[in-house]
């Protein structure tokens, strides 16, 4: 029992799950709940069993490094099995969480206790995966069919407070939660507590009209579109209302293992370390410590500079906003105040919370006001004088130490740095809009950014509670880059056949959110057209090159903002426009191109393995550090559905001497741009894996992860 301690309290056992940092239930944990639940049976001066979490936890989740690999003896199954066979009363004692298949081995207990600041849940759908030792059988049982859907659907941790009112936890600790469990099993044992046997229990279930699974279908099927798992949760759900607890567990124990053995649901674990690893730095070294940030400055106080300030103050932060007038602060400051409003309109921020973030923010046109900030966010207009003005101005003003970052989507950030007298303290904090919202956060680092720097602004993405990824000093960095290389294809593809209307189709079919064309429509074309009229300044003449998006601007169509873009719009809703299709047909005419009809499949092929090929090229460059890194910023940022796993690992999924092949067959028919990345070449020929090619970053083998920190 290494990882278990198993010691008498007079006639009640203890049982203490040892296995830092969160007890997941390895195999040592769990061959030494089976030896306490045997020895604790076999001992006639036992009387009941305490099992209980040592350290800072119950038993947070199963191992994930064990999904998807045969089952060791004892299983969670055996255990569970046990547990429920026992003829001793069996009570778990939780504190810190019970999640997954810490959860599920406390549901098996007869009887539950827990710290008030307990969390308990059923996470797993969030990898792809569904509660697999009975927690959908357990919850419909105790807490009825319309809480077990929520939780359990949703993922989403319960307050132990909550899971007491619901029946889920039988009694919230007083005092020390050890003591308090020892002496509820006095009261089962002296009949204080009546003997019960939960399986058999079926007061919340009986009569449960099918209407409502039906419904709770319905409602969530645009949302989970493309997805196994809460569809076979709702089914043994509902099967849990019609059938034995054995006849529902063995449904659930199939269902789980159709789930395990998912592309979904490895694409989710895949996603689940990668954003763990983005984290990592191998070439930073570990002793660097970052600098404390205790104060923001802001400068921009348009939509995204309303966001940042937002993001710190929501974080505690104290944050100072900054703008050329007074007219600016106040247009910025109704943009806080309305996003504030809508929160708590919908119910997601209590207004007490609101006022308190809201209070944090204050406001000024005098630079000065920015000298005892200890990191300032530049957010002004995407234009490289502009921005290199501003930091003059912040190098000027700003203490020694203090950061300067800019939030720049796609310019050079040396350059910006590069007028500063302290280059060392300058990196790029690319935001996502709307950023009060969006969880990805980009760090640049420029070639003389220092690692105190960065060090500093990876804590303080943490903090803001974001998913940030590191970023090389390139053009675009990582996710624009590619986006601008999809992109770019799918203009050509109008060219050739297409219309906005069916590529957006394809992609949202594939699993994105919105289409290309209707994403910049809302972003809005003008900033996009400014942003391709600087590059057309040093873009090769020979390169190939589509006027579409160009001539739509001419036009005055700048997307949402003006009613028309690549569509027009009554309000947010998009409609197809037979003016643009005839501008497209028209430019193909100019190009001597015969238009043709272009597969829906062709389409996907096209704008995915240019994604692919575009980020091995990222990795060769050295711009990002793993292709798990490029799949974070892609399902975080881009909308690439978390089911597939993000770019790099969808190539992978595929096989990468298929996607080889067909980037190798499209750079014949399309040109320069299709060119294979070299890195691309090499990892399909390693065996057709990017870890063959040593480029993905798996988790040690040491590394234990918990359906806890899903």
């Amino acid at each position: 029992m290494s990882q278990l301690s198993y010691i008498r309290h007079g006639d009640i056992a203890v049982a203490t799950v040892n296995n830092p940092p969160v007890n997941a239930l390895s195999l040592g944990v769990r061959q030494g709940l089976m030896q306490a639940i045997e020895a604790s049976r076999a001992d006639k001066s036992v009387r009941a069993l305490v099992i209980i979490g040592g350290g800072s936890t119950f038993v947070a989740g199963a191992d994930i490094n064990d999904f998807g690999k045969p089952y060791e003896e004892p299983s969670l199954y055996a255990i569970i099995d046990a547990l429920m066979a026992s003829p001793k009363p069996v009570i778990a004692a939780i504190h810190g969480t019970a999640f997954g298949g810490g959860l599920e081995l406390a549901l098996a207990c007869q009887w539950r206790i827990a710290s008030p600041d307990a969390q308990i849940g059923q996470p797993e759908v969030k990898l792809g995966l569904m509660p697999g030792g009975g927690g959908t059988q357990w919850w419909p049982r105790l807490a009825g069919p319309e809480v077990a859907l929520a939780v359990t659907t949703s993922g989403n941790p319960v307050t132990a407070r909550q899971a007491h009112e619901w029946g889920v936890i039988d009694r919230l600790a007083e005092s020390k939660l050890l003591e308090d469990a020892l002496a509820m099993a006095q009261d089962v044992l002296s009949g204080a507590l009546p003997a019960r046997r939960l399986a058999e229990s079926t007061d919340k279930i009986r009569g449960v009209d099918p209407a409502l699974f039906d419904e709770f279908r319905k409602k969530n099927a645009r949302k989970w579109k493309d997805q196994l798992a809460p569809w076979k949760i709702v089914d043994c759900i509902e099967a849990a209302c019609r059938l034995s607890f054995d006849e529902g567990f063995r449904l659930e124990k199939e269902a789980f293992r159709e789930c395990e053995h998912s592309t979904q649901s490895r694409s989710l674990i895949h996603l689940f370390f990668a954003e763990r690893a983005a984290g990592k730095l191998p070439d930073t070294d570990a002793a660097v410590r970052p600098a404390p940030v205790a104060t923001v400055g802001v400068v921009g106080a348009g939509t995204m500079g309303a966001g940042i300030a937002m993001c710190f103050a929501n974080a505690g932060l104290p944050v100072t906003l900054l703008d050329t007038s007074d007219e600016a602060l106040a247009r910025g400051m109704k943009i806080i105040s309305g996003n504030y409003a809508t929160s708590v309109s919908r119910g997601s921020l209590p207004q007490a919370r609101a006022d308190v973030a809201l209070a944090r923010i204050r406001t000024t046109t005098d630079d000065a006001a920015l000298a005892d900030a200890d990191l300032i966010v530049e957010a002004v207009f995407e234009d490289m004088e502009i921005k290199q003005a501003v930091f003059r101005r912040l190098d000027a003003v700003a203490k020694p130490g203090a950061i300067l970052a800019t939030n720049t989507s796609t310019l050079d950030v040396d350059a910006i740095a590069g007028v500063t007298s302290r280059p060392g303290d300058v990196l790029g904090l690319h935001f996502f809009s709307p950023a009060n919202v969006m969880r990805l956060l980009e760090v640049v680092r420029g070639p003389r950014t220092a690692p105190e720097t960065l060090a500093t602004a990876m804590a303080v993405a943490r903090t803001l509670r974001k998913i940030a990824v590191v970023s090389g000093n390139a053009y675009g960095f990582i996710g624009n880059r590619i986006l601008g290389a999809y992109g770019r294809e799918a203009d050509f593809l109008l060219e050739e056949g297409a219309t906005p209307w069916q590529i957006d189709r394809v992609l949202t079919e594939f699993g994105f959110p919105m289409g290309l064309f209707a994403m910049r429509d809302m972003a809005g074309l003008d900033v996009i057209w400014r942003i391709r009229q600087q590059e057309n300044l040093t873009r090769p003449a020979h390169l190939r090159y589509s006027t579409i998006a160009d001539r739509i601007c001419e036009m005055g169509r700048f997307g949402q903002k003006t009613g028309r873009g690549y569509y027009l719009y009554d309000g947010r809703s998009p409609t197809p426009d037979p003016e643009i299709e005839a501008l497209i047909v028209d430019v193909s005419a100019e190009l001597g191109i015969t238009r043709k009809e272009i597969p829906d499949a062709e389409i996907l092929q096209r704008l995915l393995c240019a994604m692919a090929n575009e980020g091995a090229r990222i990795l060769e460059e050295g711009v990002a550090l793993r292709a798990g890194d490029i799949d974070v910023v892609y399902v975080n940022g881009y909308g690439f559905p978390a089911t597939r796993g993000g770019p790099m690992w969808w190539a992978h999924e595929a096989g990468l001497a298929s996607i080889r092949d067909a980037v190798t067959a499209y750079h014949q028919v399309h040109g320069e741009y299709w060119t294979p990345s070299p890195l691309l070449t090499r990892a399909a020929e390693a065996g057709g894996d990017w870890d063959a090619a040593h480029i993905f970053s798996h988790p040690p083998t040491t590394t234990t992860g918990s359906a806890s920190d899903a």
